[in-house]
């Protein structure tokens, strides 16, 4: 790219539980410094919680760190992306886009005066500089769109696709925590989680954030713990087709496609599923796609880069054999 912008772009890095930047975080960082030389990093919590991250933030591109001593929740973060941006001067605001995120970033963009667009990836910056243009996956994938999101007046927020890009690993600003003052709305605070609680489904990476996701569908006949078996040694997410999740056979959480999660992992890997359009509408933007399925018709061959046409009951235990023969 010829030119950056002058302004930075303001990125809410989420941190998940031990307190280490999320790898959306991380990607949202890539994206913003593809844009500007300089990347605020938002974190919703005391300064004590930033400090933690910001090694981590700052290898990952970040060259300022904000914390917002707010509860996580959408209309909080909602409110504190709000204040940082005006405070910032922020020239756009990036987001991760899970269902959290396009909450977030539907009330930033009415409390900032401006414009919200989701499931973004390649960002680049006009010729002239003065929009931000976008590529968007629609009608199932189908076709490929190109948005322009204006500069020069507030701040628009972008809600960027997991998996779009490649974390940077070559930050060297250390980063100093500065606290920033935020008066969460009435309706904002009058919310408050009760409880959280990870379900078995989640049990491995997150599923929207994982560079490995290995879904189960109606093929594998209710046993999860075969998809499990394969998904563990490869350190991946799993997920399941919605014909699955209405059998009960897991979660309705790991649940992938137009009425579930939109996943863009690096290996997407589906275990007796057939490929209808409602899944494969959630996996378009997977860089390499496995199948294995007893049906040599199933349409997620036409997809898939690698195909196995086969009983996944027999096929899986020889990929989880030789997965271990492999490490050793």
């Amino acid at each position: 790219m010829s030119h950056t912008l002058d302004a930075p772009i303001l990125v809410l890095a989420d941190l998940d539980d031990a307190g280490r930047p999320t790898s959306a975080a991380l990607e949202l960082l890539a994206a913003a410094r593809s844009l500007s030389p300089q990347a605020v990093a938002l974190v919703l919590g005391d300064a004590a919680a930033a400090s933690g991250a910001a090694p981590a933030l700052a290898t990952a591109g970040a060259t300022r760190l904000l914390a917002a001593a707010v509860p996580a929740l959408a209309g909080c973060a909602a409110d504190a992306l709000a204040a940082a941006a005006q405070a910032t001067g922020a020239a756009a605001v990036l987001v991760a886009s899970d269902y959290r995120g396009k909450e977030i970033a539907g009330r930033a963009a009415i409390l900032l005066d401006s414009a919200a667009s989701s499931d973004l990836a390649d960002l680049r910056l006009s010729e002239g500089a003065d929009a931000i243009t976008a590529s968007k996956l629609v009608l199932s994938g189908s076709w490929t769109t190109t948005s322009a999101l204006a500069l020069g007046g507030p701040a628009p927020v972008l809600v960027i696709r997991p998996g779009a890009y490649e974390p940077l690993s070559d930050g060297v600003a250390e980063l100093a925590p500065e606290a920033i003052d935020v008066a969460p709305a009435a309706e904002s605070a009058s919310v408050e989680l009760v409880e959280s609680e990870r379900t078995a489904a989640a049990a491995g990476p997150e599923l929207t954030e994982a560079r490995t996701v290995v879904v189960g569908g109606r093929g594998v006949d209710g046993d999860f713990d075969l998809v499990r078996s394969l998904a563990e040694p490869l350190g991946a997410a799993v997920g399941a087709t919605r014909v699955a999740c209405d059998e009960g056979w897991i979660e309705r959480s790991a649940q992938v496609g137009q009425t579930g999660a939109s996943v863009s992992p690096r290996l997407y890997i589906g275990l007796g599923v057939s490929g209808a359009v409602h899944h494969t509408s959630g996996i378009q933007g997977a860089q390499t796609i496995v199948a294995v399925c007893d049906d040599s018709e199933a349409p997620i061959f036409e997809m898939a880069d690698f195909g196995v046409i086969g009983d996944v009951a027999e096929v899986v235990p020889q990929m989880v054999a030789e997965l271990a023969r492999q490490c050793g």
